[in-house]
């Protein structure tokens, strides 16, 4: 249980503790003196969402810390167990047990051993019926829960193999739909028959054939200036130098220089004369060229940067049809693998149905004589387990709790009906039931009393009171569930130095009773003491 919670900077929680017991704790107190805070803090240091909205303003953190008293937990040191979580402006957490630092999930695994809160808007989980499944498995025995476990076990194994059938295209229809856009691609590149350069040399060919007028003229006009000046200049030199050329060495020098230079020259207009030979348009096979980078540019945008990347994207699709077409043996071992977990995993889900159909029963029944005991006599709840074809973590059923509320009227699902109120009652009503088979150890209850009145208010008030072993934190503005706790806090707030705080303070019997007069009347009068007393009373016997 719960023995001390100390909170910091929560809301306008400043600083501080509470001091908590055995049975039934209720809180009351005027509305907007921080309650609902402490429930939020209790949840908070359950590893519970926090917002950095709730640190109190200008402060830099908050932080929340509980004593358990758990003497038989192998993690207590001398019979109590201490939990905090400090949260920073900046979404920084800093969780720890007994000092030990750990994660918010491993803070919110731990504490969900110890305590349970249910808040207004947790009577949502009625309208989900995944949490019909939660409540009718909480309360069946160890038995489905061990089966449980074999399903769970079974049914991972189950979705690997699906996975990786997936993976090896194991479905039919996904196979051929695979290999048939594999053999599409591998064809378009094969056909394409490209080489690693070809898309550099079409490129240049294709600039020459855009530019071949262009070309042309250039060449013949360099052709014609060097055949026309040059050549015979040269010659004419040569010859003019040989004549004197045995006169001096440098003579001889220059006219070999210039022979060398006559025929450099020859040379290179030769060539110009036989580029401007091979310079042509042809329209053919320009549409030919503009077709084929048309095509390269088609495959470099489903398959690769480049030539080269095409080329081994081939190579790998061609490697991955093998692959495919080789897979079907490995495949159909899969296959019959599956099976015989799809076997097996029937097997225990209808075992697991089995049980839920006499959990199911079981539980409604508890929980309509609660209901009688809650002032809903007419009302009566159904537990529907439907066994369904598909596999899923939790088994093979659809499991929906119906109500009749009132004689006469059909039966109708529960998500669709009930009332605030009635929501309100049916949630107590189920969480007592289930209080009888669980361990947790602290039940927290927000305001349950919501819609509820009148000789109802009496059976609530009961209820909590009589939760087995259970410690039981409740925040409640009903005189009758005041009266019937075992230990009562006050909350109020006040303003100090420009700012509001919140107080807690442990009743003694004598401010208990001038508390219930408050609640039953707004007002603390002799008429409301006497009703008090009388109330406490009551609900003492």
């Amino acid at each position: 249980m719960i023995t001390t919670l100390h909170i910091k900077n929560i809301g306008i929680i400043e600083d501080l503790s509470i001091d908590l017991n055995k049975g039934l704790n209720v809180l009351t107190g005027e509305t907007g003196a921080g309650k609902t805070l402490i429930i939020d803090s209790l949840n908070i240091i359950a590893g519970g969402r926090f917002s950095k909205d709730m640190i109190r303003k200008g402060e830099k953190n908050s932080f929340v810390e509980l004593c358990l008293y758990e003497p038989n937990h192998e993690q207590a040191i001398e019979g109590n167990i201490i939990v905090s979580r400090e949260i920073n402006v900046n979404g920084k957490n800093m969780c720890k047990i007994n000092g030990r630092m750990v994660t918010v999930n491993e803070l919110k695994v731990f504490m969900s051993e110890f305590i349970e809160i249910h808040g207004q808007q947790d009577n949502q989980k009625l309208l989900n019926k995944q949490s019909h499944l939660d409540y009718v498995d909480g309360f069946s025995n160890e038995r489905l829960l061990s089966l449980k476990r074999s399903y769970s076990s079974i049914y991972c194994e189950y979705r690997a193999i699906e996975k990786e059938l997936k993976e090896n295209y194991g479905d039919d229809k996904e196979k051929e739909r695979k290999l048939d856009l594999l053999k599409y691609q591998l064809t378009e590149i094969k056909e394409a028959d490209l080489k690693e350069e070809e898309e550099k040399e079409l490129e240049e060919k294709r600039n020459k054939i855009m530019n071949a007028e262009k070309i042309y003229q250039n060449l013949k006009e360099a052709y014609k200036l060097i055949e026309d000046n040059n050549i015979d200049s040269l010659s004419s030199s040569i010859r003019a130098l040989e004549k004197i050329e045995k006169l001096d060495e440098k003579y001889q020098k220059a006219a070999s220089s210039l022979k060398n230079m006559y025929y450099e020259i020859q040379e290179i207009s030769r060539d110009i004369s036989s580029y401007c030979d091979e310079i042509y348009f042809d329209e053919e096979e320009r549409n030919y060229i503009e077709e084929r980078l048309d095509l390269i540019f088609t495959l470099k945008r489903k398959y690769g940067n480049n030539i080269k990347e095409i080329l081994e994207y081939g190579e790998e699709i061609e490697e991955e049809i093998e692959h495919i077409e080789n897979l079907e043996e490995y495949n159909n071992q899969l296959k019959e693998n599956l099976k015989q977990k799809e076997s097996q995993m029937n097997e225990i889900a209808t075992a697991m149905h089995n049980l839920r159909v006499k959990s199911g029963k079981i539980l409604s029944d508890k929980v309509n004589c609660i209901l009688q005991e809650l002032e809903m006599k007419n009302a009566k709840i159904s537990i529907k387990v439907q066994m369904i074809d598909e596999f899923k973590d939790n088994g093979k059923d659809d499991i929906e709790f119906f109500i009749k509320t009132n004689l006469g009227e059909d039966e109708k699902s529960l998500i669709k009906i009930a009332s605030g109120g009635e929501m309100s009652r049916i949630m107590l009503a189920i969480k007592s039931v289930l209080a009888e088979t669980d361990n947790i150890d602290v039940m927290v209850f927000d305001e349950i009393d919501t819609g509820i009145s009148g000789k109802a208010a009496n059976s609530v008030a009961d209820l909590l009171s009589n939760m087995g072993e259970h410690q039981v934190l409740c925040i409640s503005h009903l005189p009758n569930i005041a009266a019937a706790a075992d230990h009562n806090y006050f909350i109020s707030k006040k303003a100090e130095d420009g700012r509001t705080k919140t107080n807690v303070k442990y009743l003694s019997e004598k401010e208990v009773i001038k508390e219930i007069a408050r609640i039953s009347s707004g007002e603390v009068n002799e008429i409301s003491i006497k009703y008090a007393s009388e109330l406490r009373n009551k609900m003492a016997s």
